[in-house]
């Protein structure tokens, strides 16, 4: 029972197996979500953030912040990493004050906030494209600087630059695939005991991070056979798709929250029993 008297089989993913491929920094929330509501977590991070490998552009576009008209971030890696700079160099926070600042997703418009910087716009729909539609009649001859990972969609810069924008793309950090999770991500999948009933994509890498981990190329694998996806929004869906992964669970609301809340639909929805990998 936990501390309020409930049997944890009462709890509506009780006895579910689920794998949360965040990076390890971020994988709190989503974990301890699902573990409050009876899941059994493996926390097996299909993509690990680092540094930049140069600073140079990146500490360039911050020395002439005061240039730029807007300025867009798109995850909570890419405020961390803004912050962090910033620190390093001794700029202050409150240059950002003249800038308008666009956000893609509650939880990095939250970080932004935290650091005590006015967040200008949200869009409705947390993907690029909702941002594109708001932002499209407002940039033309203005200077934009978009702070992304390395390897990321082009369609803001593509469809920014389209409508008129002065837009500089800056680096601020990579992903790159954290070579420790492979074998336990294996071991997890060929193991009856073990094997998982669902695993959560909250971004396209991860999808693609997935496939490579457990060197196959595509979701038409025996190894994969019976396990449910789930995925955060359209994007990763997509992605998803692409690979001949399905999609089984995709929240209306694309947060960590939204997500939770699908998978205890989807569980609720049918009992789900993974069989042992077919021999």
């Amino acid at each position: 029972m936990d501390e309020n008297g409930n049997s944890g089989a009462s709890k509506p993913l009780a006895g579910w197996r689920i794998v949360v491929s965040r990076a390890r920094e971020q994988a709190g929330v989503l974990s301890n979500g699902l573990r409050a509501l009876g899941a059994e977590v493996y926390e097996i991070p299909f993509i690990e953030i680092r540094p930049p490998r140069s600073f140079k552009s990146l500490d360039e576009s911050l020395k002439l912040l005061t240039e730029y008209d807007w300025l867009i971030l798109t995850s909570t890696n890419g405020v961390r990493a803004l912050f962090d700079r910033m620190a390093t160099l001794n700029i202050e926070k409150r240059v950002l004050a003249r800038l308008n600042v666009a956000a893609i997703g509650s939880a990095t418009c939250r970080a932004i906030e935290r650091e005590g910087v006015r967040v200008a716009v949200v869009p409705k729909e947390y993907v690029a494209e909702s941002l594109i539609d708001f932002l499209s009649d407002k940039v033309r001859g203005k200077r934009v600087l978009l702070w992304r990972a390395k390897i990321a969609r082009d369609v803001i810069p593509t469809e920014l630059r389209k409508a008129g924008a002065f837009l500089d793309v800056v680096e601020a950090y990579e992903t790159v695939l954290p070579q420790a999770s492979r074998v336990k991500l294996r071991g997890i999948l060929r193991d009856s005991l073990l094997r998982p009933h669902l695993v959560t994509f909250t971004s396209a890498s991860t999808v693609r991070n997935y496939l490579d981990l457990l060197g196959i190329r595509s979701g038409q694998s025996k190894l994969l056979e019976g396990v449910l996806n789930a995925s955060i929004g359209p994007i990763t869906s997509d992605t998803l798709r692409q690979y001949k992964l399905s999609v089984d669970v995709q929240p209306t609301t694309y947060t960590i929250a939204g997500l939770i809340e699908a998978i205890v639909q989807r569980a609720q929805s049918d009992h789900v029993t993974v069989e042992p990998l077919p021999g």
